[in-house]
C-alpha cells in the first residue's frame, strides 16, 4: 500500500482501475492526484489530456498501473 501512495503522492502520471457508484469498472489512463482529503478519503486527479478534474473517493480505487490495490 505504501507503493501505491507514493505513486499517487508523487505527482507522476498514472493509469487507475476504480469502481463506480454503479458497480462498472471504469480505467482512467495518464491522470496526475492532486490532492487529497485525509477526513473525507476523497482525491482530486486531473487528466493529463483533456485537462479535466475530477473527485473520487479511494476506497474506490482497485488498481494503480497494473498493481491491484486496497486503500
Amino acid at each position: 500500500m505504501t507503493q501505491a501512495l507514493s505513486m499517487l503522492n508523487s505527482g507522476s502520471i498514472v493509469s487507475l482501475r476504480i469502481i463506480s457508484a454503479r458497480g462498472r469498472l471504469l480505467c482512467w489512463n495518464d491522470v496526475i492526484s492532486l490532492s487529497f482529503d485525509r477526513y473525507k478519503g476523497t482525491r482530486s486527479v486531473k487528466f493529463v489530456r483533456s485537462g479535466q478534474i475530477r473527485t473520487i473517493h479511494d476506497v474506490c480505487i482497485i488498481g494503480i498501473n497494473d498493481f491491484d490495490v486496497f486503500l
